[in-house]
């Protein structure tokens, strides 16, 4: 699995070229407080039920709070078959911290 940091991701997001599926893994009443804009909300309980409904080929940075399920969640896609995964390292706390200071927190 990769890692990338906030900055990278940024960086990675302001590139020419297909952006990566921001796949945000958290629980929906946390996606209403804050959230990266063009994410895509599935909580980490329904990856299973929904996986077929993701892009094995595709890149896929996958956030959530501090990055600890993003991460689970990124090992578990790597065991089925997905490829091009990335773990934001810090998820949506670190991203408010370094890279948006407006980003609501909780």
């Amino acid at each position: 699995m990769r890692h990338m940091t906030p900055a990278q991701l940024q960086a990675r997001l302001a590139a020419a070229g297909d952006p990566p599926l921001l796949l945000d893994v958290r629980e929906p009443w946390e996606y209403e407080i804050c959230a990266l804009p063009g994410s895509r909300l599935l909580p980490m309980r329904q990856i299973r039920e929904q996986i077929d409904q993701l892009d094995r080929e595709q890149e896929i940075v996958v956030v959530c709070h501090h990055g600890i399920r993003s991460r689970q969640v990124c090992l578990w896609l790597e065991r089925s078959g997905f490829k091009r995964v990335i773990n934001l390292d810090g998820g949506l706390d670190a991203w408010a911290r370094e890279i948006d200071p407006y980003m609501a927190t909780y």
